[in-house]
């Protein structure tokens, strides 16, 4: 087991030497242990008749398969995932994790594979907006507190809206199915599997965000990293993110998403812990 062959190493070797000897070790065993805040949908949601599924899932599977190894899930909490991840309870993060300055001061990421944008949820039938001003001067139901009521609360005076606020995402969509609100906001693969879900609603205006989500290891765990990374870029070419995103999202990709395209070198450009090396991913 893995953490068992950690905790080993733990009163042998420090700092350095220890993250260097042990940087590959979820491959060198062949299993990757990963971590998820199982509950999250459309990302690791549990199954009735027990394990996971979800767009994550289907990704690790499809990495692990590539690598020819093992995968094992750890349900974490997220208020406690970055903190484990450090603790060694696991090799990396499935979780979807929107890459920031903050974060990257601390964590090892790849190159992101998912847009974190936020999009709009009408009423079927609805009329078809198109920008966000075509939405000016319409009633937005957001869940409390998020950063997508954040987000509307400081765009409400440019937009005329008016805001209601609900302490449950599901109160706030079913203020849209009632004709009470017009719209919601939430992160686009949430919204697209709720459209998805829900044959009283659909899918609206898409708001970009220039965000990425990311996968992160610990730092030093830069191996690691990269060989992972390398087999991500593949999926990118091979278009397998775009089938996850019509199967959990209900969308296709355009051209410029993150899932299509591959960035130079290794880690996310502009963040600490990027690598600009030049390689060829090796996709044969």
């Amino acid at each position: 087991m893995m953490r068992k062959f950690f905790h080993s190493l733990l009163p042998a070797a420090g700092g350095l030497a220890m993250l260097i000897a042990t940087a590959n070790a979820g491959l060198e065993d062949g299993k990757l242990v990963v971590a998820a805040d199982v509950g999250f949908a459309p990302h690791v949601m549990a199954k009735p008749g027990g394990g996971y599924e979800g767009y994550n899932v289907d990704m690790i599977e499809e990495i692990a398969r590539r690598l020819g190894v093992d995968y094992e899930i750890v349900d974490q909490e997220w208020s406690g995932i970055f903190a484990g991840l450090n603790a060694q309870k696991y090799d990396l993060i499935i979780a979807p994790t929107t890459v920031t300055e903050e974060r990257a001061q601390n964590l090892l990421f790849m190159e992101g594979y998912l847009d974190q944008n936020y999009q709009f949820l009408k009423k079927k039938g609805a009329p078809d907006y198109k920008t966000l001003d075509d939405l000016k001067g319409l009633t937005i139901a957001v869940n409390r507190g998020n950063l997508y009521d954040k987000w509307v609360t400081e765009n409400a005076e440019k937009y005329d809206w008016e805001i209601q606020r609900y302490g449950k995402n599901a109160d706030a969509l079913q203020a849209v199915a009632t004709g009470r609100a017009d719209l919601n906001i939430a992160g686009q693969t949430a919204i697209g599997w709720t459209a998805a879900k829900s044959p009283m609603l659909e899918l609206s205006v898409v708001v970009p965000t220039g965000d990425v989500m990311s996968t992160p290891f610990r730092k030093g765990d830069t191996e690691l990293r990269n060989r992972i990374e390398a087999v991500v870029e593949c999926m990118k070419k091979d278009g397998f993110f775009n089938e996850l995103s019509e199967k959990w999202v209900g969308q296709p990709l355009p051209e410029d998403a993150a899932g299509y395209v591959v960035q130079p070198g290794f880690g996310q450009p502009g963040f600490e812990g990027y690598d600009p090396t030049e390689h060829e991913p090796n996709c044969g």
